[in-house]
């Protein structure tokens, strides 16, 4: 099975992460991260809900700690060079953590400076706590979480193709669902279209699922499990990701059936004067805790602030579940500066609990040295079907 970037970039990629454990004065990293893992090497796969651990080592040898099961994973998809398999046991001396320890003690890293990546789906409290204890004794620890990825969210040349590629499905998925939404449709159907067509199309499945809500449930902005058949006058709430190569591109609109109430109409108009003032300064130098800053000023001068929500997108890219969310943020007070070269999903949201009204508009954006370009090509209209 093919790597999906060439060897000069995986080794650029490493050469970038070394020399940051350099300049931290590590002798390893501990990596948890699905995300780190397949950045960095390549591999793919679902098996990070139970303990594994990429040790990446200043010379920049790549030992994998996983199960039996991911063994052929890790060789078939990935380029790390030495993958050890740890035993499923029921003693507390043979956990996983341990039987780390005793795989950085066979690496020499006994009395080592290792930074480990705490902040992550693939590292569970629990599990924290034991490594902790294991390695309380055998090395000099510290928390490493933000290493990997500010270097993640400034994407190459070869991410960005395959950003495009998301954007293109992110579209193709909309552009195929519009006939099928209107008034008795059901909400499975609409659902099974957008993912489908991204199927179909070459992408994948995305980090976490679709939001697909009508009636009183367009006013959620997470994924739940109830369906119902849209009436003649309703509104729909869709967030949803094309993802190609596990690298997403979202957008997100609320879609009126029947006839817009003039409180949809005022939300949109509110909705899309943020989302241009945000485009506006999403350029190199702004930072995160700006771009919400100009979000919410925006909103609360046309009087919408109990309305909005207290973040208003975020980085983007190769991620896996649960979530399409990537660092960093854009809320209140994130001094992470925007660079070229970043994916960055801006949504506007707005509910509006006592109106039963929902307006969501928001897309994905590749920044450059000037104006960002947005990666997806649907217009900002009020979908009326």
């Amino acid at each position: 099975m093919a790597l999906h970037f060439s060897p000069d970039e995986y080794e650029r990629r490493k050469a970038s992460v070394l020399a940051k454990m350099a300049d931290r004065k590590l002798d390893a990293l501990l990596i948890f991260s699905q995300e780190s893992m397949y950045w960095l090497t390549g591999y793919d796969t679902t098996g990070f809900h139970l303990f594994q651990c990429l040790v990446l080592r200043k010379n920049g040898a790549t030992d994998l700690l996983t199960r039996s099961v991911d063994l052929r994973q890790a060789r078939q998809t990935s380029n790390i060079e030495t993958v050890h398999v740890w035993s499923d046991r029921v003693k507390k001396k043979a956990s996983p953590a341990m039987q780390l320890r005793g795989l950085l003690d066979e690496l020499d890293l006994l009395g080592a400076k290792i930074g480990i990546e705490y902040d992550s789906h693939g590292l569970t409290a629990k599990d924290g706590k034991t490594l902790d204890e294991s390695l309380r004794s055998f090395a000099d620890t510290e928390d490493a979480s933000r290493l990997i990825p500010p270097l993640r969210a400034i994407k190459s040349g070869a991410e960005i193709t395959f950003m495009r590629k998301a954007a293109e499905l992110t579209d193709l998925a909309l552009t195929e669902t519009l006939p099928i939404i209107q008034a008795g449709a059901d909400e499975g159907r609409i659902l099974a279209r957008l993912q489908g067509t991204i199927l179909e199309n070459g992408g994948d499945f995305a980090a976490n699922h679709f939001v697909v809500g009508s009636g009183e449930a367009a006013l959620l902005c997470r994924y739940q499990a109830d369906r119902r058949v849209l009436d003649n006058n309703d509104q729909l709430t869709l967030e949803w990701s094309g993802a190609f190569r596990h690298y997403h591109a979202p957008a997100m609109r609320t879609l009126v059936i029947g006839q817009p109430s003039a409180r949809h109409r005022e939300l949109f108009e509110i909705a899309l004067e943020a989302l241009a003032a945000v485009e506006e300064i999403l350029r190199p130098g702004t930072t995160f805790g700006e771009v919400f800053d100009t979000h919410a000023r925006v909103i609360d001068e046309m009087g919408a602030s109990k309305h909005r929500l207290n973040a208003c997108g975020y980085s983007v890219g190769a991620r896996f579940a649960p979530s399409w969310t990537d660092w960093p943020l854009f809320y209140r007070g994130n001094d992470n500066e925007i660079c070229p070269n970043m994916t960055l999903f801006a949504h506007m949201i707005l509910v509006d609990s006592e109106a039963s009204t929902a307006m969501c508009l928001g897309r994905t954006y590749l920044t450059t040295e000037e104006a960002p370009e947005p990666l997806s090509k649907l217009p900002l209209d009020l979908m009326i079907r």
